[in-house]
């Protein structure tokens, strides 16, 4: 078996003894491309097909993998002899790379090589580690490869690379090389004008070669590219460099010394601007005034905001930071952790470390490479100060629990769509916080903020029912108000009358392909598909409420598995639990989930297995409300003349439905109304007069007269 030696720093290639191994087509080079970019880590198939298809994979898309990773396996068969390189992973393929080359792995190691180097004082070793890390590099990484989540972990490597080049010109100046670098980094500049490492290293090694006004000049240049480009002003360490030049302090002229930036806090302030039309939420603003009580404990303040999306964590979090930045002088750190992004994978704690402690000073050499070194000096960093740190869109405590400071000085503010209580709890001066819709008079003021109050009070009524049909969602209001206030001409009905027809609702709130439904979609996506196919099922009921049973009956199987799979719909905030105080818990969908639920089962079930499903369910009700008649009847249940068959549930689960025959049915009668109004819009006659008969027949007052006339 010969080694493969892999060459991603530049256009792909691939060779073995010297010789290269030829590539058939654009997809042979994207899936070896996302193979190589993950080495020893599984790439799913879906992942894979996205990236040869760009979003729109065919139906016979794993055919056509499962064929193109055949032929990449002939290949390095004839080529190396070489018969597990591509390795069968759930869900996909991994490149098995232990004993062959890859330049962007030993790319990283060398840096990460370099880094420890410099960190120990050895300058010289540093350089010549980072000088081969940078030799590696051809062109544009995969260059050629035009896949959307190539280009992104090329976009990744080509920000590893601009950050070892600025730390070993960092380590050029120790060593007295300013004079080399001059040149370079004139380039460098050019070609990433608004990188400031890079910008202070050139305006310090213009310096040291007798060219001061070479070095103003560049400063000024580069406050211009930052006011037209950004519209900010140069941070507060260039500031320095720049008031150091002027004054010719003495420190810069020693060739054997870097500029040392100091470590900025004071001022520092990541925070993203806060929402002007930010709306409500007074109780939760009061619950997070609970973390400032708790500041200078001995246990870290922590508050978990987690909500839906669309609900509005991340505009509550931003807005209370605002409010509160006074009491963390030293600083407001921000990382969107992208738990839940469709482009990209969450960031990784160590990525979001190296971000936070270049924000506070510490120069890019001086950051340690293990994730663990990382977050002790964060913490070390930290211990008495007051900083905020807010981290949204977490997915896990797993990707939190590093970037959490040791000090009860700090305070730290996570976003997330699933609950994390259960990770912070205990351990922490924690406040849970579960976020929903606003109410309806705050939903309505918001609308009024984003599309001018005057002209929603001229109709009242019609925005009132606009909220409604927002579900009072936050993300949902402020589409429909950005919707009004694009059309000024239009009166508040003519959206009402849009968003009222169900089949357009999820278009005209999801403009772009962005929106509401692509906030749902990130939820749905990382369900389990069977809990998938109970949310799709569900949705296809015109229920007010439901107990676990009912999905069972959808999905044909246990009740108790059918309550497991509604809880993970709970926990990923698709459904919401409605709780009891006697009996099952009950679960009810906001109006647009229950729109998404029913597009996504149009889209990925066939009419025969939804028409199956809403069957199932139909003929369980009939079933419960027979046996309940007949419990407190005696005697057979009316005729069943329908299409409609009795769909019976397991014995134990009808004695505990039906312990009080009444209160269950006082529980169902709304559902029942609910599936009696959507059989006869279904165009199912018989089959509602079914429903209505099981009601008439099993709830009558005591002298025998129906309460329901619902079938004449």
């Amino acid at each position: 078996m010969l080694q493969v030696v892999f060459r991603a720093l530049g256009p792909l290639e691939i060779g073995v003894a010297g010789r290269p191994v030829p590539l058939q087509g654009a997809r042979q080079r994207t899936i070896m491309s996302m193979l190589l970019l993950s080495p020893n880590r599984a790439v799913s198939v879906d992942a894979l097909a996205d990236a040869v298809w760009q979003g729109r994979p065919p139906a016979t898309c794993r055919n056509q993998i499962a064929i193109c990773v055949s032929a990449l396996r002939k290949t390095f068969k004839t080529e190396a002899g070489v018969d597990r390189l591509i390795v069968t992973s759930h869900p996909g393929y991994l490149l098995d790379a232990a004993e062959h080359r890859i330049d962007t792995v030993e790319f990283e190691a060398l840096v990460a090589r370099a880094r420890e180097a410099a960190r120990a004082g050895r300058a010289e070793q540093a350089c010549a580690r980072y000088q081969e890390a940078l030799a590696l590099w051809r062109g544009p990484a995969l260059e050629g490869v035009t896949a959307e989540r190539v280009e992104a972990e090329a976009a990744r490597l080509t920000e590893l690379r601009l950050t070892a080049y600025e730390e070993h010109a960092g380590i050029r100046l120790e060593l007295g090389q300013h004079r080399e670098l001059v040149g370079e980094l004139t380039t460098f500049f050019r070609d990433h004008p608004l990188r400031e490492q890079a910008t202070a290293h050139l305006m310090l090694a213009q310096y040291r070669s007798g060219r001061r006004a070479e070095a103003l000049e560049t400063y000024r240049e580069w406050h211009g590219l930052l006011a037209e480009e950004l519209g900010i002003a140069p941070g507060p360490r260039l500031r320095e460099l720049h008031e150091a030049v002027l004054n010719d302090a003495p420190g810069l002229g020693a060739p054997g010394e870097s500029v040392t930036l100091a470590p900025v806090t004071a001022a520092l302030s990541q925070l993203p601007p806060d929402a002007a039309a930010f709306t409500g939420r007074r109780t939760e603003l009061d619950q997070l005034d609970r973390l400032l009580v708790k500041l200078g404990g001995t246990a870290l303040p922590v508050a978990s905001i987690s909500g839906s999306g669309g609900v509005g964590k991340t505009a509550l979090a931003v807005h209370w930071a605002h409010q509160v930045g006074e009491r963390f002088p030293d600083g407001r750190l921000f990382a969107d952790l992208r738990g839940y992004d469709e482009q990209e994978d969450p960031h990784r704690p160590g990525a979001v470390l190296d971000r936070f402690l270049r924000a506070l000073g510490v120069p890019g050499r001086q950051i340690p490479s293990e994730q663990h070194e990382r977050t002790a000096l964060f913490r070390s960093l930290l211990d008495g100060r007051r900083v905020l740190i807010v981290l949204d869109n977490a997915r896990s405590f797993q990707q939190i629990g590093p970037l959490l400071p040791g000090s009860g000085r700090c305070c730290v503010l996570i976003t997330s769509r699933d609950g994390l209580g259960g990770a912070l709890a205990g351990d922490y001066a924690f406040v849970p916080l579960h976020l929903g819709p606003l109410g309806r008079d705050e939903a309505v003021e918001l609308l009024a903020r984003v599309a001018g109050s005057e002209r929603l009070a001229a109709d009242p009524e019609g925005t009132a029912r606009l909220a409604e049909l927002c579900d009072c969602l936050p993300l949902a209001l402020r589409i429909a108000g950005g919707r009004l206030a694009a059309k000024p001409h239009w009166p508040v009905r003519s959206l009402v009358t849009r968003l009222e027809d169900g089949q357009r609702r999820l278009d005209e709130l999801s403009p772009g392909g962005r929106g509401v439904r692509a906030g749902f979609g990130l939820s749905y996506r990382d369900l389990p598909a069977t809990a998938a196919r109970m949310f799709r099922l569900l949705g296809l009921l015109d229920l007010p409420e439901f107990a676990a049973w009912t999905g069972a009956a959808l999905l044909d199987t246990s009740p108790t598995d059918a309550e497991d799979l509604i809880e993970q719909l709970v926990d990923a905030r698709l459904l919401e639990p409605l709780g009891a105080d006697a009996g099952p818990v009950r679960y009810r969908f906001q109006n647009l989930l229950r729109l998404f639920a029913r597009e996504r089962a149009r889209a990925e079930d066939s009419e025969e297995e939804r028409r199956a499903a809403v069957y199932r369910a139909y003929g369980a009700w009939l079933g419960l409300a027979g046996e309940a008649h007949r419990r407190l009847h005696g005697g057979e249940h009316g005729d069943v003349h329908g299409p409609a068959r009795v769909h019976p549930l397991p014995a134990d689960s009808v004695e505990d439905l039906l312990a009080d025959p009444l209160t269950w049915f006082e529980s169902e009668r709304a559902a029942i109304a609910g599936l009696v109004d959507q059989a006869v819009q279904e165009g199912e006659p018989e089959l509602a007069c079914d429903l209505m008969t099981a009601g008439v027949t099993l709830f009558h007052d005591g002298e025998g007269q129906e309460d329901w006339h619902l079938c004449g």
